[in-house]
């Protein structure tokens, strides 16, 4: 299954990348049918590897052919950092999550690889031990939030 899901999403970033606005809108049974898949398949995909963390966005229609539209997020105006910053590391971050939006902007050439890495080590469990476990992702989206204010800004 990892082959077929890894497939369908390569299938979709290419796409993307043909697109000048970075919008794909495609039939999510259509879809399926062409991997030769169940629509769930689709969908497993969709949630799991085009989210927001990811740098992107999805808009489902339900009904007819369940027409799916897939955004690939750009990170270079002042407002989606603040976006990213208010809204999508919210009060609290898990590790995978904040190593996606890390990885995304990273990809997106807004970060360099050493300001990446300086962030991805001090959000690491290993740079938190001293805090106690159920605050580490309270302490994560704070320190992630203000790293990327000092870097982007």
């Amino acid at each position: 299954m990892a082959g077929l899901s890894n497939s369908i999403e390569r299938f979709i970033k290419d796409l993307l990348e043909q697109t000048e606005d970075g919008i794909v809108e495609i039939g999510r049974n259509d879809l399926a049918n062409q991997f030769n898949c169940a629509p769930s398949q689709i969908n497993y995909v969709l949630t799991t590897r085009f989210t927001p963390y990811k740098g992107y966005y999805i808009e489902s229609r339900r009904g007819g052919s369940g027409y799916i539209k897939i955004m690939k997020l750009t990170f270079t105006e002042e407002s989606s950092i603040d976006q990213i910053i208010n809204d999508v590391i919210g009060d609290s971050i898990t590790k995978d999550m904040a190593y996606n939006i890390v990885n995304s902007l990273y990809e997106e050439e807004i970060l360099s690889k050493r300001e990446g890495q300086l962030i991805l080590h001090a959000l690491e469990d290993v740079a938190l031990t001293n805090v106690n476990i159920n605050y580490r992702n309270i302490v994560r989206a704070d320190i992630l939030r203000n790293m990327l204010l000092a870097f982007l800004r």
